[in-house]
Parts: structure tokens; sequence; C-alpha cells
């Protein structure tokens, strides 16, 4: 991306700040994507600017960083958006930042932080509260939670256009999913809304989000991340309704993600594909085809992967779909083999932008491979539970900070030595610990979720919608989720029979032969269970019995 530009870009790391503090200047990092449009714009316009690029190699000690290789810098430095122009001390904390800045405002802005450091110097620098004050606001997991979480959703919800909140509209796909279980109208309508407004009709995928309220002004980048998760949300729409309108998108969505997405030479799934040509995404599909596709960022990351996963399981648990199924167990082959050592799962595979492998474990990294390796238990009955405990175990060992978790070890350059504990990253693996202590039979993983989300309770009536999941992964905990235990192996007509029970939060445990006969099915829910099951037909009927109970 910078190969246009006239910057004297330098990597990431503690050498860059070790200059700027020798010649006492500030830092100046530059935060972009492959996928991001604005970025691409910023190094042709802006940085691009001889005099702009003879100013920041005189004054400042540039250094550019992509956020889907370094996530770490990306979640304490991003301004909102990408690009994200941040000015730093040489001690890595901020003076000021912007996001996109054309010439005339690159030109202002560099003025401005030259003169302020050269009066002010360290004292003009500050911490971002996140990394400030690292006591998350603990209490008690109530009731009250669900509740109020579906009341934020009802109040934000627009009821013209679908979704949530005014402007930007995202598809949040854990609120249509937090949704689809408590109220079916609202996660309907917003469902409509997502694949009216941001499916590709023509390619298949969801583009990232409309800029205005009523979906207006779409972003056309397409991430791994947000396509499997949609995916996951649509697929279990359709779980609900058996409707095709639900079907359809996501079975589009995984022929694009095992097509454009695909990395053959890595087994796994791409990163991202960058917005196309201006225009384009109007044009009659005989004249869009005679257009150059964008371009795919082919990095493979581990826990868009790991999601990834997750959804096509999903997707194959409710259709048998083989396409689904064999791209989810390449990728997952890829994950155990490639990036997961020792219960850690590296962040990423080498590529054309590093050519290193970094064993650093990463909360949300960590997250999502546990999730896959228990979809994949779950769904085809791999053996994969004793390296799902491994993961976990690494992560409470390593990651655990009194109740809950810091995204990473803190270490490394700039801000990078402060801890930052993700709320969504505590939800995901608390999300995916309840399931773990399902399927293994050990507690001590339920008591983890719990007082994971126990730590940031006294704050969860302030929660936003983006945080649906936190008052799923709470109702779970407090109500017990559906568990269905099956003494027969995955694949029979019993096991595909318990995966398609009308209920996204249920766990479906098959192989549990040391409780159950061969053959048999029993439905629990806490500490209430049902008659044994020898039928799809019985089983049905005691989850019934079990809900009405």
């Amino acid at each position: 991306m910078d190969d246009v530009t006239r910057v004297e870009w330098r990597a990431w790391g503690q050498a860059a700040f070790d200059e700027a503090e020798s010649a006492d200047v500030p830092v100046l990092l530059s935060l972009t994507a492959t996928w991001c449009d604005h970025c691409h714009e910023m190094d042709e316009q802006t940085y691009a600017e001889p005099r702009i690029a003879a100013n920041i190699n005189d004054r400042f000690v540039p250094v550019r960083v992509d956020a889907d290789r370094r996530p770490r810098v990306r979640d304490r430095y991003n301004m909102g958006g990408f690009p994200s122009t941040v000015f730093l001390a040489p001690d890595g904390a901020m003076l000021t930042g912007a996001g996109y800045l054309g010439p005339d405002g690159m030109r202002q802005v560099l003025d401005s932080v030259g003169t302020m450091w050269e009066s002010k110097g360290e004292d003009a620098s500050r911490i971002p509260r996140p990394l400030r004050e690292d006591e998350p606001p603990a209490g008690r997991l109530s009731s009250d939670v669900e509740g109020s979480m579906l009341a934020q959703l009802e109040e934000s919800y627009d009821e013209t256009a679908g979704g949530w909140g005014v402007e930007p509209k995202f598809p949040l796909p854990d609120a249509l999913e937090f949704a689809l279980k408590r109220d079916r109208e609202m996660a309907r309508r917003s469902l409509e809304a997502v694949s009216a407004n941001l499916f590709d009709e023509y390619d298949g995928g969801f583009y990232r989000f409309g800029a205005q309220a009523d979906w207006g002004e779409i972003q056309h980048e397409k991430l791994l991340d947000s396509n499997a998760a949609l995916v996951r949300a649509f697929s279990n729409a359709y779980l609900y309704t058996g409707r095709e309108e639900y079907q359809e998108p996501a079975s589009r969505t995984i022929e694009y993600l095992t097509t454009t997405l695909w990395n053959d030479d890595a087994d796994a799934f791409a990163n991202s594909q960058a917005p196309g040509e201006e225009g384009s995404y109007t044009l009659e599909a005989s004249d869009r085809a005679a257009v150059d596709d964008p371009p795919v960022d082919a990095g493979v990351f581990a826990g868009p992967n790991g999601l990834a996963i997750e959804a096509l399981l999903t997707y194959f648990a409710y259709t048998d779909d083989e396409r689904a199924r064999r791209y989810a167990e390449r990728a997952l082959e890829t994950l155990r083999t490639d990036l997961l050592e020792d219960g850690v799962v590296a962040h990423r595979l080498p590529d054309e932008v590093t050519d290193s492998l970094e064993r650093t474990p990463l909360l949300l990294t960590q997250a999502r491979g546990l999730r896959a390796m228990l979809a994949s238990a779950s769904v085809l009955g791999a053996e994969t539970l004793e390296g799902a405990r491994n993961i976990a175990d690494v992560t409470i060992e390593t990651l655990r900070d009194g109740d809950s978790f810091v995204d990473a070890p803190a270490r490394g350059a700039g801000l990078l030595e402060r801890s930052l504990r993700p709320l969504d990253a505590n939800v995901a693996l608390a999300d995916a610990l309840v399931d773990l202590a399902i399927l293994t039979g050990e507690e001590r993983y339920r008591t983890v979720a719990r007082e994971t989300l126990e730590d940031f309770a006294g704050a969860s009536d302030r929660f936003g919608v983006q945080m649906a999941k936190y008052g799923s992964v709470a109702a779970r905990l407090l109500e017990d989720p559906l568990v269905v235990r099956l003494g027969t192996d995955a694949g029979t007509d019993l096991h595909r029979a318990a995966l398609r029970v009308a209920d996204h939060e249920k766990v479906v445990v098959p192989n549990a032969t040391t409780e159950l006969e061969r053959g048999a099915a029993r439905v629990e829910r806490g500490d209430r269970a049902s008659a044994v099951a020898e039928t799809p037909e019985k089983l049905s009927e005691e989850v019934r019995t079990i809900l009405e109970q």
C-alpha cells in the first residue's frame, strides 16, 4: 500500500520509538488495512505529496501498521476507523489523532503537532482511558441482564429501515442472533434489511456496512469475519423458520467464501476483499462481469478462520451441505496443523507482508479457535475436545487477570506494554467455555465463564446493542442451555434431529456412551432430564416436554 507514498515508513517496533526518543520528535503512526479504500486514497493524495512527505520525514518518525496483522496495535490506537492517523510521544502515549486527512488537513495537523511538541513535549501526551483504568465494574449476574439487553434492542430498533441505530448501519450479527430467540419479528425485519441492502446479488457475500441510516452509501469491502458471522446468523434464522430467504444468502455466501476468499496454497480462508471500481456495483451483470475483480488480501488469520469454520459447520448441521462440511474440515486441519501448538493459536500464517509466525496468545483468537474445535466435536463428532481443552487451559493460565481476561501478555513497543481488557473477547471466550463445560463434563470451565461475565456485570445495563452477545451468554449461565446427549455417533438420524432442534443456543453432545446406551438420546436443562428417546420423533416430544417444565 505504501509504494506510492514518499514517506520513509519504519516498521512497528521498539527501534522506531528509540529513534524518536533519540531525535526528540514524535512518532506518526499510520494504521491502515488492505481492504480500506480511503487508506489507498490517502496514500495517493496525501502521503504522496512531496512537501508533506518531506515534512513528515524531517520532523517525525513515521510508522506504518497493517491493522489486521497487528490487532494489539489496532486496538490501542484506532481512532474509530481506517485510516487512523495517530501522533505519539516516544514512549507510545498519544498526543492526538484523526482519521482520514487530505493534504490541507494534514498540513494543518503536522504544524499543530509540531508546535505542541516543541512547547509541551511529553506533557502533552495521554494514556487512553481503557488502558489507564483497568479494573472493570464487577457485579452479580441476574435475569435483568437479558431483559435490559432486549429493551436496548427495542429502543434502538429502526422501525423504518430495519436494524439498529442511526448511522452508520452495521449488520450486527450478534444482535440478530440474540433477537432470533427473544423477538422473532424484530430479528426477521432486520435480517431482511441486511439481506436487501448488504448482500451482493452478483458475487455473493455481504458488504461491510451502510454509511447512512437507510443503509445508503454502502461500503463495499467484504471481510471474512463479518461474512462468517452473517452465515451463522442466517443459518440460525433458517433453523427457526425453514425459509429459503434465509438459507439462500447463507448458501451463496459460503460459495463466495469457498471460491473468492479461499486460499488454495494455505488450504484456508483469505482475509478480505477490497471494494471494486466505483460505480461497478450498479452495473448490469453482463457489464460487471467485464470489470476486474477487486483485489483479495490472501492473508490467513486464525480468528476469522475459526469463525468461518463454526459458521460453515452450523450451516452443515441444518442442511447436510457437503461443500460447507468439506471446506470447514480443510480449514480446521490447517488451523490444527499449522496454527495451533501447545494450546496457543497463532494469530496468522506467514505471508508476503510478514514472514514470521508469532505464537503470542491473543484472547479473541484463542476464543474463536476454541469455538471451531467445539463445533467440530458437536457437529462432526471429531476428536477435537482434547485440543479444545488445551486452548482453554492455556488461555486461562496466560491471559486471566483477576476474574476476567486481558487481550494478550503485556509486552511490546509503545502501549503494548499495557494490558487491555476487551469486553467482546471476554464474552466470546465465556460463551465457548459454557459449551466446553457441557461437552467435557468439567464444571470448572462454567465457573470461569460466570466469573468472567460477573467481572463486567456492574456496567451491563449500559452495554450497547453491539454487546448483545453478553445478554445471550448471561442467559445461558443463569437459565442453563438446552443440552441433547446422544449415545450415537455423529451423522445418525438421531444426531441430525438433535442438531435441528429449534434453539441455536443449545449444545449437542454426540458419543455420550458412558451415560447412555447405544442408540439412545436424552434432553437436559439444568437439573431436569427427559426420558430416553430412540427416534427423532420421540426426541422432539422430549424436547417439548423439557421446555414446558
